[in-house]
């Protein structure tokens, strides 16, 4: 009976697998061939334009339209692109060509694309370097190199935020059955990143480093943090914030890289949706192992020990997007993208005084409502809760006390419970409070 069980089981979740994978297909990306810089004469006065500093283990193309392939290179590449983007583009969505030469009043173009060498780069960070901070971004899987080309652009565009934009891009196939290649990729990827930050770290004009990832590129993050703390006995104490989105971590793995990183961390912020369906794939192939970008951070064993590790958690559960696999929420919904883009990257945290989400915004930190911010409100489509971590005492470094056990400290957060289309993130002192539809619930609210 049970071998019956067993196969039952294992052809529904074979049938799940192809479900989602054949979504995975659906989704598809943009046209081939969209990295050729477009003519001077093409320039659109009304388009934005960004301007970046790629670090790639990607193998060069020969084709300069596409200049990086999905294989794997022993040697970094260095690559300085400027991209277009167009006028009247809605917030978190990403311009495809329809046609190339693109169109910069309507798509993502490519204006210039210079490669660099080691001290070429240098120059170009000093030169581009007007506060010292910096951000840093790695895809996730299923990614070529223009995808996460015109990702980042789009996420440095909307969110704002005045920081160094660099991207880091590893070698991917860009197909969804390339799931394993994709994950060698990011351990064959690990001291070519670890060294891109060390480079960050050492220089003078460098003073504050945020490391960006999401899906599979936070395996990446985490291994090449990991890879630093266990050589130079700490992570670089410039790096400051690290900002896991939809993280493709197994949570016994994640315990064990974040004892590893010692006692000196930066201050992290995860992002999670328990819809993540890219994740919900990831999970059975990995043997139904959960996936920290799917963990419900209002229920234990996660919710007291990410507050005890000091972990600031955003479920984004509720939160729609246009992303049919809600894997992408952090780029795709404006309020996200200017909260981590324009906060966090900017130097500060969810708890810090400074961040201007508005007054409206129901954030319980450390047991107490308190408020972070002044500007104007900013609109959101669906409930937010925010998970703060402990941040009056070190975190824990055991990896039992990360996110196994029982439950030893209270839970702090906060939930917008019944906001509508029009409702305002803000902050208020009185738990339960009403703004517009939105009711703010204080600790252990439910």
């Amino acid at each position: 009976m049970g071998c019956v069980q067993s196969k039952s089981a294992r052809r529904q979740a074979v049938a799940s697998i192809a479900a989602l994978l054949l979504t995975l297909a659906a989704c598809g990306t943009g046209p081939e061939g969209v990295l050729a810089p477009i003519p001077a004469s093409l320039v659109s006065p009304a388009a934005s334009d960004v301007t970046m500093l790629v670090a790639t283990s990607r193998k060069p193309s020969r084709d300069p339209a596409t200049l990086f392939t999905g294989e794997r290179s022993p040697a970094l590449s260095l690559t300085d692109l400027t991209i277009s983007i167009p006028p009247n583009r809605a917030p978190g969505t990403v311009e495809w060509p329809k046609k190339l030469p693109p169109n910069p009043q309507k798509d993502f173009a490519v204006l210039a694309a210079k490669n660099l060498s080691i001290p070429e780069a240098h120059k170009w960070l000093h030169s581009h370097n007007s506060n010292g901070r910096v951000l840093v971004f790695v895809h996730g899987f299923n990614n070529r190199y223009e995808d996460s080309v015109f990702r980042f652009a789009q996420f440095v565009h909307d969110s704002r935020a005045k920081v160094v934009p660099i991207l880091f891009t590893w070698p991917s196939r860009a197909s969804v059955l390339g799931y394993n290649y994709d994950k060698e990729s990011t351990n064959f990827s690990r001291t070519a990143f670890e060294r891109t930050l060390k480079a960050l770290a050492d220089d003078r004009g460098v003073t504050d480093v945020t490391v960006m990832a999401h899906s599979m590129g936070t395996w990446l993050a985490m291994e090449s943090l990991r890879q630093m703390a266990l050589e130079d006995g700490r992570v670089s104490p410039k790096i400051r914030n690290v900002i896991l989105a939809s993280p493709d971590l197994d949570v016994d793995v994640f315990g064990r890289q974040w004892t590893e990183l010692g006692p000196k961390k930066p201050k992290f912020t995860i992002t999670v949706s328990r819809d993540d369906r890219a994740l919900a794939v990831s999970r059975l192939i990995a043997g139904n192992v959960d996936r920290v970008g799917q963990a419900d951070p209002s229920k234990e064993p996660y919710k007291s020990k990410l507050q005890a590790a000091g972990i600031t958690v955003l479920d984004l559960t509720d939160v729609k997007t246009a992303d049919r696999l809600n894997h992408s929420k952090f780029a795709e919904s404006p309020e996200i993208v200017q909260l981590l883009g324009a906060q966090l990257a900017s130097g500060q945290t969810l708890t810090d005084s400074r961040v201007g989400l508005g007054d409206e915004l129901g954030l319980v930190v450390a047991g107490t409502v308190d408020t972070i911010g002044n500007a104007a409100a900013t609109t959101v489509s669906a409930p937010i809760a925010a998970v703060e971590g402990n941040t009056n005492k070190p975190p824990p470094d055991d990896l039992e006390t990360i996110l196994k056990g029982d439950a030893t400290s209270p839970s702090v957060y906060s939930v917008l419970r019944g906001c509508g289309k029009s409702s305002a993130l803000g902050l208020r002192r009185s738990v339960g409070r009403k703004v517009g539809d939105c009711t703010f619930a204080g600790n252990n609210a439910a």
